[in-house]
C-alpha cells in the first residue's frame, strides 16, 4: 500500500509539472450530491432528461470559451452539459452504494446495481440485460461533445485493496477542434475489480469515438461506442450470519475474512458486450443578413429558417451466461437444456433511421418557437438458445420438463414504424417549454404512444435566481420482446403482455443562491411488467400509484458546507413496486486552500434509507425480482474522505464504509449481498490542456 501511495503522489507531482498553464475556461458542474461519476451528470439531472425537462440550448457560450453539450433525441437538439473538473466530492463516485441515495448492488465495484430511487429509474429497455450494468456501460445518453479551442485530455485513475481484491479503474477521454467548427474526441475506460467477495470480480472495458462539426449550413455530431464486461456472479453468500453474528457458526470466533465466507455459485460468468453507431446530419435552410459591428463594419449572419435530419441509430449486444460447475445447478429451480453446466447466449440488434423537417425559433419576431416533424423506421432481430432436446427419444434424467407445448422461436426480425412532432423553445428570458409526441403505426408498437412536455420558468427574487419547472408524461407503450419470449437452460417463458401505460406529472422548484431544489411528482402505472419471487416476469393488471418528493439544500458556513438530500417515496403496492419510504445522503466538509493553490475538501458523508421488502438479484437472467421475506436497510454507510486539487490535477485519500462494525453489522444491500467492506481507496484525475 505504501508503494501504491508513493505512486499515486509521484503521478500528482510529474503532471503538475507537465501540465501547460494555460488553462481552459471550464463550466462548473452542478454540486448536487447525487452526482452520476460514469455519465458525468448528478442525479437530478439524469432525472431531468428521463423527462425530457432539459432541452434548452439556451445562449451559446461567450466566444474562446470552452463547452460541453449532449444530444436529445429524437432530431439531436443539443443541451449544454459539463466539463468534468470540479474536485469537490470526487472520492463518493468510487463507492458502488453511493451511485444514489439508495441503490442496490452486489456489491463490487462494477457489479449489477439498481438505482431504488423510482422518479430516476428508466424503464425496462429491448435488451434488459443493459440495465443491471446501465452505470458501468458507455450508452449513448452518456455521451458528450466539446468545443475546447485547444486539445483536452482528461486522464483519472483510482485503486483499492491488494492483490486479492484489487479494484482499479483507468479512465480516459480525449477532444481535440480542427477549427472552431470541427472536433474529434475519443474514449477509453478500462475497470477491473477482484471484489472484496469470492467469485465476483468484473472485468469492463469501454472504449468510442466521437466527432461534430458545426456549420453555417450543415451539422454533424456522431459517435461510436462499444462495450464489453465480463463478470462473475456468486449468487450472494449461503448464510448472512458470516456477517451480522460470524461467531455463531464459528465456534466463538467473531471475525471472518470476507474472501472465506462461502458462496452460493462458484463458476457463473455473466458477459454483455455491444456497440451503438449514432449519426446525426442536419441541412439548414435560410438566408444571409448583414450585421452593423461599427461605423464601417459590416458582417454577414447567416439566419437558418429550417433544418433537414437525418438520423442513423445501429445498435447491437449480446449476453452470454456460462456457469461449468454442476453442483450449481441446485442454486435454480429448473434446469431445461443441460444438467453439465449453462453456456445461454441472447442476441439483439437494431437500426433506426429518422427522418425530419424542423422550422427553427426566433429567425424572426413572428417565429417564437420551433416546430418540428419526424418519421422513423425501425428493424430489430432477436437470437437465443436453440431447444433441441426435441431430436432425443426421451428426456433425459434430471431435466426439467419443458413448460410449453410449443418452442420459443431462437431468433425474430421486426420492422416497426413511427411518427411524431416536436415543439420546442429553448430561448428565451421568460418561459422555455418543449413537447414531444411519438406514435407507433407499424409492427408490434401499432398503438404505442409516447408523449412528455415540460415548461419552465425563471425570474429574479430577493436578488437571487428562482427557476420552476413543470412536467409531464403520458405513455402506453410495447412489452418488450424479450419478457413475452425467453429461452436459456434455467428460465423459459412465453407470455401475452399487453402494453404498459404510465401517466406522470411533477414540477421542481430551484434557487441558486441557497442551494435549494424541490422536486415533487405523482406517477400511475397500469400493466407494469416486473419479476416476481419465483424470479419470472409478470404483469400487474391493475394501477400502482407512486409519489415522491425530495428537497435538496445546501448550508454554507464559512469554509463549512453541509450538502443534504432528502427523498420520500409513498408506492401503493409494495408487493409490485417495492421502494423505500425515505433515503437520505449527507456530506459534512470544511474546505480551504493551502498556499492559494492547493484546494483542499476534508469530510465525511453517510447514506441511508429505511428499511424495505428488498428487490433482490438473480445472476440467470441479470434481473432484479421482487421477494417478500428479507427486509434490507435500516444501515448508515459513512465514508471519510479527503479531496485535493493542485492545479490540473484532483487526487483523493478515503477509507469507505468506516463505520463497520461500529452501527451494527447488518450492512446488506439485498438478501444475502453484503456491502464492501472497510477499505481505503485512493486516485487521481489530470486534466491535460494542450
Amino acid at each position: 500500500m505504501k508503494k501504491t501511495v508513493s505512486a499515486i503522489v509521484a503521478m500528482a507531482l510529474a503532471a503538475t509539472s507537465v501540465v501547460s498553464a494555460q488553462s481552459l475556461k471550464m463550466i462548473d458542474p452542478n454540486p448536487d450530491p447525487s452526482y452520476d461519476a460514469a455519465s458525468g451528470v448528478t442525479g437530478n439531472a439524469a432525472a431531468d432528461r428521463s423527462t425530457n425537462e432539459g432541452g434548452r440550448q439556451g445562449k451559446k457560450p461567450e466566444s474562446g470559451s470552452s463547452y460541453a453539450w449532449q444530444l436529445i433525441q429524437p432530431l439531436g437538439l443539443q443541451e449544454p452539459t459539463t466539463i468534468d473538473t470540479i474536485f469537490q466530492n470526487y472520492s463518493r463516485r468510487f463507492v458502488p452504494s453511493l451511485i444514489s441515495p439508495a441503490y442496490a448492488t452486489t456489491g463490487n465495484y462494477g457489479g449489477p446495481g439498481r438505482n431504488l430511487i423510482y422518479s430516476e429509474l428508466l424503464p425496462m429497455s429491448d435488451f434488459f440485460f443493459n440495465d443491471a450494468v446501465l452505470h458501468w456501460i458507455q450508452l449513448g445518453s452518456k455521451q458528450k461533445f466539446y468545443n475546447t479551442r485547444i486539445p483536452m485530455t482528461l486522464l483519472s485513475y483510482n485503486t483499492a485493496g491488494g492483490r486479492e481484491d484489487e479494484q482499479s479503474r483507468l479512465y480516459g477521454v480525449f477532444s481535440g477542434n480542427f477549427n472552431r467548427r470541427a472536433q474529434i474526441g475519443g474514449l477509453v475506460d478500462f475497470l477491473y475489480s477482484k471484489g472484496c467477495y469470492d467469485y465476483q470480480a468484473v472485468k469492463d472495458f469501454n472504449w468510442g469515438l466521437s466527432g461534430s462539426y458545426m456549420g453555417d449550413r450543415y451539422e454533424f455530431q456522431g459517435y461510436f461506442n462499444h462495450w464489453d464486461r465480463m463478470g462473475k456472479d456468486n449468487g450472494g453468500i449461503t448464510n448472512d450470519l458470516y456477517i451480522t453474528d460470524p461467531a455463531q457458526l464459528q465456534g466463538g470466533q467473531n471475525t471472518i475474512q470476507p474472501k472465506s465466507i462461502p458462496t452460493n455459485l462458484t463458476g457463473a460468468h455473466n458477459r454483455v458486450k455491444g456497440q451503438q453507431l449514432y449519426l446525426n446530419n442536419k441541412y439548414k435552410v435560410g438566408f444571409w443578413r448583414e450585421k452593423q459591428i461599427d461605423d464601417t463594419t459590416v458582417q454577414r449572419e447567416y439566419i437558418p429558417v429550417m433544418r433537414f435530419v437525418w438520423t442513423l441509430d445501429y445498435n447491437s449486444g449480446e449476453r452470454i451466461f456460462h456457469d461449468g460447475i454442476k453442483d450449481d445447478n441446485k442454486f435454480w429451480k429448473a434446469t431445461y437444456l443441460n444438467l453439465d453446466g449453462s453456456h445461454d447466449c441472447t442476441s439483439y440488434w437494431s437500426l433506426a433511421n429518422t427522418l425530419g423537417v424542423e422550422l427553427l425559433e426566433e429567425f424572426n419576431k413572428f417565429a417564437k418557437f420551433g416546430l418540428s416533424a419526424f418519421v422513423t423506421h425501425k428493424v430489430r432481430s432477436y437470437k437465443q438458445a436453440v431447444d433441441t432436446l426435441d431430436r432425443m427419444p426421451e428426456l433425459p434424467e434430471g431435466l426439467t420438463p419443458y413448460p410449453y407445448q410449443t418452442k420459443v422461436r431462437p431468433s425474430i426480425t421486426h420492422n416497426l414504424v413511427y411518427v411524431g412532432g416536436q415543439l420546442t423553445k429553448q430561448q428565451g428570458s421568460i418561459f422555455t417549454y418543449q413537447a414531444t409526441a411519438r406514435f407507433g403505426l407499424l409492427g408490434p408498437v401499432v398503438g404505442d404512444v409516447d408523449v412528455d412536455g415540460s415548461l419552465s420558468t425563471h425570474f429574479r427574487l430577493f436578488g437571487d435566481s428562482v427557476r420552476i419547472t413543470a412536467y409531464g408524461r403520458f405513455s402506453n407503450t410495447e412489452a418488450p420482446y424479450l419478457m413475452n419470449n425467453f429461452v436459456s437452460n434455467h428460465f423459459i417463458w412465453k407470455n401475452d403482455f399487453g402494453k404498459t401505460r404510465r401517466v406522470a406529472l411533477g414540477g421542481k422548484f430551484k434557487v441558486n443562491r441557497t442551494g435549494t431544489l424541490v422536486n415533487i411528482g405523482v406517477e400511475n402505472v397500469q400493466n407494469l411488467i416486473y419479476f416476481n419471487a419465483d424470479c419470472m416476469p409478470v404483469q400487474h393488471s391493475g394501477s400502482v400509484q407512486v409519489l415522491h418528493a425530495s428537497v435538496g439544500q445546501t448550508f454554507r458556513f464559512g469554509p463549512v458546507v453541509w450538502d443534504n438530500r432528502v427523498i420520500y417515496q409513498a408506492s401503493a403496492d409494495q408487493t409490485v413496486i417495492p421502494l423505500p419510504k425515505l433515503s437520505i445522503y449527507s456530506n459534512l466538509s470544511f474546505n480551504f486552500r493551502i498556499a492559494k493553490v492547493l484546494g483542499v475538501q476534508l469530510g465525511v458523508d453517510c447514506d441511508y434509507y429505511t428499511k424495505y421488502m428488498s428487490v433482490s438479484y438473480q445472476p440467470g437472467t441479470m434481473a432484479f425480482y421482487n421477494q417478500r421475506e428479507i427486509e434490507c436497510g435500516n444501515y448508515p454507510l459513512m465514508n471519510v474522505f479527503a479531496n485535493m486539487k493542485l492545479s490540473k490535477v484532483r487526487f483523493f485519500v478515503m477509507m469507505s464504509h468506516v463505520n463497520q462494525g461500529l452501527m451494527g453489522n447488518n450492512y446488506f444491500s439485498m438478501p444475502h449481498y453484503p456491502l464492501n467492506p472497510r477499505r481505503f481507496q485512493i486516485g487521481l484525475s489530470v486534466d491535460f490542456p494542450n
